[in-house]
């Protein structure tokens, strides 16, 4: 199955530690990265006082059920210092979200997918159109639209 998972830190080097969470991920069995998308600089949303993120996403060819997926990004979240123990929004140091699985629609305790707030945010809307410029949301349409929709006033 083709997923697709956001990516995105705003402490420690950002970068490297975004680079070690692809690799931890390509070293689960039954998870193969397949692409990843330009790293980019955004600023946070929610809580906004804090340091800017960097983000990116990363298209998985996966055996995985979307749970048992999800399961394996909190795995390697956790094997990179992340904790749930702060603000929704704050800063963290490792950020791995189940973005897409396929075309399917899933709402389980605990994992909704496509990501609950996919269409409202650039940040991850943006790398997902690079990886594949004809990815279509399930239930709200193509990822171009969505993004022209967030452009206008």
């Amino acid at each position: 199955m083709r997923a697709y998972v956001g990516i995105g830190a705003n402490l420690g080097d950002r970068e490297a530690t975004m680079r070690e969470a692809l690799a931890r991920l390509g070293e689960v069995e039954g998870v193969r990265v397949v692409a990843v998308s330009s790293f980019r600089e955004t600023d946070p949303v929610g809580l906004l006082d804090q340091p800017r993120f960097l983000n990116a996403a990363a298209e998985l060819e996966t055996a995985l059920s979307p749970r048992a997926l999800l399961d394996a990004l909190l795995a390697v979240e956790r094997s990179l210092g992340r904790t749930r123990d702060g603000s929704r929004y704050g800063p963290r140091t490792i950020d791995l979200d189940l973005l897409l699985y396929g075309e399917e629609i899933v709402a389980e305790p605990g994992l909704t997918v496509p990501h609950p707030r996919l269409h409202e945010r650039a940040f991850a809307l943006e790398p997902l159109h690079e990886l594949d410029p004809e990815l279509a949301l399930p239930g709200r349409g193509p990822l171009e639209t969505l993004l022209r929709n967030l452009e206008s006033p």
